[in-house]
Order: C-alpha cells, then sequence, then structure tokens
C-alpha cells in the first residue's frame, strides 16, 4: 500500500524541538540521590527517557522502593526549571524547520503541560506550535502506549495513517508505531548522537532516521511526493 500524503506533523518536544534531556537527567540523578537512590545518567536514559511523569513513578517505586511523593517532584520541577530559564536551548534548525512545513503541526509530550509551555517560551517556539499542545496528562497512559498521540490526531481531525510523528526516544517510536503512524526518529540532540543510541531506535524500525533537524522538510516533501502519485 502506497504511504498517504502527510496531513499532520506531530512533534515530541524533549529531544526533539528542545535539547532538553541532559538537563532533565542531571537533575534527576540529583534528587534521586537526595532520596538515597543512586543511579548514573546512563541508567536514567535508558529507564525513563520519552516516559511520562507517572511511569517513572511507578518504575521508581516498583524497581527502587522510592515512593514519589509532593516533595520530590517539586525539589525537580523547581531545579529543573532554574536550569531551563539559564541553559535550556531549541534544538539546532528547528525553529527554520517550523516555518518551512507547509503541513499542520502540533506537539504531543509526556511532560505536564506547564513545561512544555515553559520550555517552548524559553526557546522563541511557542508562537510557532500554540494552541496545539498535548500532554500525557491528557490520557490514562503514557508512552510506549498510543494514547497520545491518538488523542492529539483525534483532537486535531486527522486519521492515524496521515499523521507522521518526530520522535528520539524508543518509548516515543513504539508509541507512534502502535497508533499507526509514520514515524521519524531524529538522533541530533546532544543526548542521542552515540552510536547506541541509533542502534536502539534503528531497531524499532522508524520509517526515517536522520539527525540534522534541517533535513527534515526533504523528507516531509518526500512523503508529499510519493502520497500524491496516482
Amino acid at each position: 500500500m502506497r504511504p498517504r500524503a502527510p496531513q499532520l506533523m506531530i512533534f515530541d518536544c524533549d529531544g526533539v524541538l528542545v535539547d532538553s534531556e541532559p538537563l532533565s537527567v542531571d537533575v534527576l540523578v540529583r534528587v534521586l540521590h537526595n532520596a538515597g537512590v543512586e543511579m548514573d545518567a546512563e541508567e536514567a536514559y535508558v529507564r525513563f527517557l520519552g516516559k511520562s511523569l507517572q511511569t517513572m513513578s511507578d518504575i521508581l517505586h516498583t524497581d527502587y522502593g522510592l515512593a514519589v511523593d509532593d516533595r520530590f517532584l517539586e525539589e525537580m520541577r523547581l531545579d529543573l526549571y532554574q536550569r531551563f530559564r539559564k541553559e535550556l536551548q531549541a534544538v539546532d534548525g528547528i525553529a527554520d524547520a517550523l516555518d518551512a512545513l507547509d503541513v499542520p503541526r502540533c506537539v504531543a509530550s509526556s511532560s505536564q503541560m506547564e513545561r512544555i509551555r515553559l520550555s517552548l517560551t524559553i526557546t522563541g517556539l511557542i508562537d510557532r506550535l500554540e494552541p496545539h499542545l498535548f500532554s500525557a496528562s491528557m490520557v490514562s497512559r503514557g508512552k510506549p502506549a498510543p494514547d497520545l498521540f491518538l488523542h492529539a490526531a483525534a483532537q486535531m481531525g486527522v486519521p492515524a495513517e496521515n499523521c507522521i510523528v518526530i520522535e528520539d526516544s524508543p518509548a516515543g517510536i513504539e508509541a507512534a508505531k502502535a497508533a499507526g503512524m509514520r514515524v521519524f526518529a531524529f538522533a541530533g540532540a546532544s543526548h542521542a548522537r552515540s552510536e547506541r543510541h541509533k542502534a536502539a531506535l534503528l531497531q524499532l524500525e522508524p520509517d526515517v532516521l536522520f539527525d540534522d533537524m534541517r533535513e527534515l522538510i526533504h523528507f516531509v516533501r518526500q512523503e508529499q511526493r510519493d502520497g500524491n502519485i496516482l
């Protein structure tokens, strides 16, 4: 079956729009240390990359015996937002890519809505994407379940098979494929450039793997040409 021309681009936020994952993991590892859980950055990436706060909390409770309470979450939130305001940058090339796209777009992120809006505001991307912002807090199951992507597509009025998801994490790729959507794996943010990470993404067989956001428009236009061939 030939591909259909894309009618909606669904962007993950962290690691796709904003280069936030190293900051997030650094803060998480420090807060976990304060709570008595020793974990290095590599393990944190493997266990939590792309997953929702609820999923992270469930893993910490089940596998590490840590009950994530309000104090833990507030410490992490305050520290992370302070780091974001000082250090957060947009992914290189994303502003130009968004400006060049002629396909409707939205954001579907595992982060809380407050964090999504803060990240996009700090990096100057908010006006290119609001109001079409969707958070894992809006659905019962976070990535790798397909719920968030299906919710975003339904709200945007586009069938799943006409959506392309831009993701940087294995959990996000799994979620997109489970939703019946095409998925472009992005490996250009600072946490995703290792051969090990790229191999983990390739193992899930995304439709495209790329590491320069300036290439996105080329891949989208190729999909448009292929989808319009009679």
